[in-house]
């Protein structure tokens, strides 16, 4: 799979709702602390690792697409 976004998580606002961990088992899951972190920034297909970040109840996650350099979400 090809990487289309820059992945950033927040872990200030994290707050280990897991439903990112839920959507994109493969890009993301939960620490010891219970917050998300990122595994493999193209271990989902682009549409799932979108869906997750806006699945975040805290918007937690930042996508920056990585071809344009623009804040795709949130």
């Amino acid at each position: 799979m090809t990487k289309k976004y820059k992945i950033t998580i927040d872990r200030n606002l994290c707050i280990g709702a897991a439903s990112c961990v839920a959507l994109a088992m493969k890009t993301f899951e939960l620490d010891s602390e219970n917050k998300a972190i990122i595994i493999d920034e193209a271990g989902d297909e682009a549409e799932t690792i979108k869906l997750a970040a806006e699945s975040c109840p805290t918007k937690a996650i930042i996508l920056e697409n990585i071809e344009t350099g623009e804040q795709e979400y949130p």
